[in-house]
């Protein structure tokens, strides 16, 4: 056994690397879908073709709306 993990512990390293990349980038997705971003990030970066773009266009009119009644 100690033998199989000197033989690969390059591999083993680098793919526990990856593993801990992807664990964040699964855990930044979720974190914003709960905050109730868009997925897209941004409707301009896709042309307003992705299936979020009508939600991310009503969260920028409610966002425009609520700075207009502080102002």
């Amino acid at each position: 056994m100690l033998d199989f993990l000197a033989c690969n512990y390059g591999s083993i390293i680098v793919g526990a690397v990856l593993l801990g990349v992807i664990a964040l980038i699964i855990r930044k997705i979720v974190k914003d879908k709960r905050a109730g971003k868009c997925s897209c990030g941004s409707c301009s970066s896709c042309g307003g073709g992705c299936s979020a773009c009508g939600r991310c266009g009503a969260e920028a009119a409610q966002k425009t709306k609520a700075s207009d009644k502080r102002a």
